[in-house]
């Protein structure tokens, strides 16, 4: 049960440190736009790589955060079932959920995306724009991440539930704990 309980803690970790890393891209995000404004409009100089950047950059932080969003629970969901729900109610949606719509789900994407981005990679892809920006494959690649990410926090939630069923989820840090309504 100790062990569960540090696979959740671990991945709920790390899908936290993901979560505060990426989230400053939004800060790069809003300085690269201004930038590119700036230049277009007050100097009449524009770089096509940097559009290219703070677009990159948005689609980066947000498949990068998007394990960390689901930790939060920041994901859509049907509250008017689970809001009002008992503990345990919830963790059996949660534990389902994950089993029968997300692991489905995150498993789709990287298998239909693996051969996109390896075809990425061995082309060397960069931007289908003139001047724009080399290394399109890293972006494609986040694809993956953003798979990985999300299952290992769905593996997460799916074991917590567990240790909820199993009346152990004492073995859990606070923050990880289901929130109590009231």
């Amino acid at each position: 049960m100790r062990a569960i309980a540090l696979i959740i803690t671990a991945i709920s970790r790390m899908n936290t440190l993901l979560g505060q890393v990426f989230s400053w891209f939004t800060l790069g995000i809003v300085l690269v736009c201004f930038t590119v404004v700036v230049l277009r409009y007050v100097f009449s100089i524009g770089f096509v790589w940097m559009q290219d950047l703070y677009v990159w950059m948005n689609g980066i932080m947000f498949t990068g955060i998007a394990g960390f969003v689901l930790l939060k629970e920041g994901h859509v969901r049907v509250d008017i079932f689970y809001r009002p729900a008992q503990l345990r109610r919830k963790a059996w949606i949660d534990l389902i959920g994950t089993l029968v719509f997300l692991a489905p789900f995150t498993y789709m994407v990287t298998a239909y995306s693996w051969a996109y981005v390896a075809r990425s990679w061995r082309f060397n892809e960069s931007s289908g724009n003139i001047g724009g920006m080399p290394g399109l494959y890293v972006l494609k690649t986040f694809i993956i991440v953003f798979a990985v990410v999300v299952a290992l926090q769905g593996l997460a939630m799916a074991l917590r539930s567990l240790l909820v069923l199993m009346n152990r989820e004492d073995l859990l840090p606070p923050a990880l704990r289901y929130q109590k309504e009231g």
